[in-house]
């Protein structure tokens, strides 16, 4: 081969390297991207699923005082049981806060 076939090989393969390395980059920042969203997804998936653990503990809550018949006890009793109830929801409204 002479020289001028070699140098227009050489800038062939140039503009392919700088092609590739744009391609690169972009790929790169892509996936930067992509992990972000995974990591903020699966944050946001953890907060619904504490939400969700909050929610089933005061639906339990829920029946545990419907099923209370004021008739059966006495009334410091049922207070008793309502202050407990209501101690454990602001326990739950607060880890929802954080």
């Amino acid at each position: 081969m002479d020289q001028e076939a070699l140098k227009t090989n050489l800038n062939g393969l140039e503009r392919k390297i700088l092609v590739l390395l744009n391609e690169h980059k972009t790929v790169k920042d892509e996936v930067r991207g992509l992990k972000l969203e995974n990591y903020e997804l699966k944050a946001d998936l953890r907060k619904r699923d504490e939400q969700l653990h909050n929610f089933k503990n005061q639906i339990k809550i829920t029946k545990i005082v419907d099923h209370i018949n004021p008739e059966d006890g006495s009334v410091s009793e049922l207070k008793r049981k309502v202050d407990e109830y209501i101690r454990e929801i602001d326990k739950c409204i607060a880890h929802l806060s954080r």
